[in-house]
This record gives C-alpha cells, structure tokens and sequence, in this order.
C-alpha cells in the first residue's frame, strides 16, 4: 500500500474548496429519472448525457473528483475520447462506484445489506488501470419501527471496511458511504442518535481492517429529520447537530467529510452546507466537502430534456449548482446567488 500516494489523492479531493459530483447512477436509475421527463432509455441517451456532464466548461473549477458508474468509466465522447480523459484533461479526479447495491438482509424486515465483495479485488485492479484513482460504496441505513438493528449496522460497517481494505490495497481512496436514510417520520435527534451508532460501528470496523484514515473519505448524511416529521427544523439547527454528531464519532485523521444530498432540495443542501462552513470550520479537524447526484445535476437534466439544442442551457445550470457548493464550502453561499444565477 503506498500511503503518501493515497493521502496525497485524498487531500486534492477536498483541496481549494472544491468538491465531488457524484454521477454513478445505476442504468436502472439513470433509466428511471429520463423516463420521468419523456427522455429514451437508450445506451445512447444516457452517454449523451454524461458527456454533456464531463464536457461543461469550467468544471473543474469547482469538482476536484467525479465517481463513475461501470457503463460510465468506459465511455468515450462522440468524437471518440474517452471520458477518463475528459475529466483527467479539466482537472478533475475520475472515481468509480464498486458496490452492486443494496439487497433486502435476511432475517430482517425492512432492512437490507450492500453486496459487492466478491471478486472486488480484480476488478479495482481493473479500475485502476484504466484510471480511477478512488472508489464509493455506499451502505443503507433505514429508520423505523425496531430499526435499525444492531444486525444490520454490523453488517454494513464490516463490507464497508473490508471494501476499504481492499480499495487502498489497490491504490484507490475509499469514499465511505453510510448514509442513515431520510424516508420517515422520525425526528430530528433519533437521527442523530442512530447516525452516530453506525458512525462508531463504521470506525471500529475500518480499524480492526487496517484502514489507513488519512487515505479515506466519509461520505455520511447530514442528521435531518425524516421527510414525514411535522417538526423539520432550522438550518442552522441541523448544522449545529451534524456537526456535533460528526465531532463525537469521527476520528482527527479522517482527511475529509463529503457529505450526501440524500435527497434534499438543491438550495437546501447548499445552505446547510454552508451554515455548517460558516459556523464552525475553523475550530474542526477536518474538512466539510459535498459529493451531491441530484443536488447538481437535477436542474441540468430538467432543462436537457434528451435534446441537443438544450446542452449549453444545461450546463450552465449545472456549473451554476457546482459554483454555490463551493461557495457553500466557503460559508460564502447566499439565496441571492439563487435569484440571479451569480
């Protein structure tokens, strides 16, 4: 394992304000998101769409990485460069999404476990080869009625460690993903409760595997009430308690913390991104980063539409949401930036 080339990977990844793009979709998902706007399901519509992704002018600017889908890492723009290229050209960090998704857990209800370890080891050999430089695998945690069970957190945070292992092994950052779900009606602090339980659990794993901390990225949830709760509280209330959830369970070495939208609003994320910046990073041991889907690329594929006189539309709402994270990494981030697209 060459730990200086892995730190030094995983410090550019939250170097200069920037952050991740996360555009690893599954082509079952990717599928399901054109279908909703009348785009075709096709191998085609799809590649298009990436390309319309890594070509945007100035992305680089503000994404130090990009994580990739199987299908992604091996396409090519029409005139025939591959998109590795495209993004190592800009500046940007090609990554790649490993894990196979989440199945339901046996024995248990409501629950499910992610799978992806076997035969994990050649095809990260792979992946390196053709480019990637790190890696997510993403766990899922649900809130409800008798769960999470102790089962489950386990049993995610051991795959997600051995998947780490394995990652550095291989000359790849790990981008460690336990996302604690927003589906429910659950408030705010059993959030926050269940979120630092698998954080522990996430931590004891990646050190009983040898996980090097300084060569890793965590990718958790913000602590949110469910989508359900009457109560949905301040911004400057949810900073306050990731924070302090994050300060509690998540170690000094840790290089950096690029947290998920899961599923907020665009606008959202961003501010409570930046309250998060502007309150506390300069008394915390690591940086507060994004690595948003949908919080950057939603607005793009609305007004994209699967129509090629829609491109440049789109990319510029796109470098527009990749520009208000990095002022929200900054504390820097404001509703006017939203009125007049500044």
């Amino acid at each position: 394992m060459n730990t200086q080339s892995l730190t030094d990977t995983a410090s550019k990844l939250v170097a200069d304000d920037k952050g991740l793009l996360a555009m690893d979709e599954s082509n079952p998902t990717c599928n399901k998101r054109f279908a909703k706007l009348g785009i075709p399901q096709t191998l085609e519509a799809r590649r298009a769409y990436r390309e319309l992704i890594v070509t945007t002018p100035g992305l680089g600017k503000y994404i130090s990485g990009t994580i990739l889908y199987d299908e992604t890492i091996r396409q090519q723009k029409k005139d025939g460069t591959a998109f590795v290229k495209v993004l190592t050209d800009a500046g940007i960090i090609p990554g790649i999404k490993v894990d196979v998704g989440a199945k339901d857990m046996a024995g248990h209800p409501g629950e499910r476990i992610t799978e992806g370890l076997d035969g994990l080891r050649d095809r990260l050999a792979e992946y390196f080869q053709m480019g990637a430089r790190f890696a997510k695998w993403r766990a899922v945690i649900a809130i409800g009625d008798g769960i999470p069970s102790r089962s489950c957190i386990e049993a995610n945070a051991h795959a997600l460690a051995r998947y780490a292992a394995l990652c550095q092994e291989a000359g790849l950052v790990p981008i460690v993903e336990p996302e604690v779900l927003m589906d429910g009606d659950h408030t705010l602090e059993r959030c926050r409760k269940e979120t630092e339980e698998v954080l522990r659990n996430v931590f004891i794993q990646l050190n009983c595997q040898r996980v090097l901390l300084e060569g890793m990225i965590l990718k958790p949830n913000m602590v949110l009430p469910g989508l359900t709760c009457p109560t949905q509280e301040s911004v400057e209330e949810v900073a306050d308690i990731t924070v302090n959830c994050l300060l509690r369970t998540v170690p000094a070495a840790v290089r950096g913390i690029a947290f998920l939208s899961g599923g907020q609003s665009a606008e959202l994320a961003s501010a409570r991104l930046n309250t998060m910046n502007l309150r506390f990073n300069s008394h915390l041991p690591w940086a507060l980063s994004f690595s948003f889907a949908r919080a950057i690329q939603q607005p793009a594929l609305e007004i994209w539409q699967g129509k090629e006189v829609n491109v440049s539309a789109a990319q510029q709402a796109l470098i527009h949401r990749a520009r208000c994270n990095r002022a929200a990494r900054r504390g820097e981030y404001t509703g006017a930036m939203e009125r007049t697209g500044a």
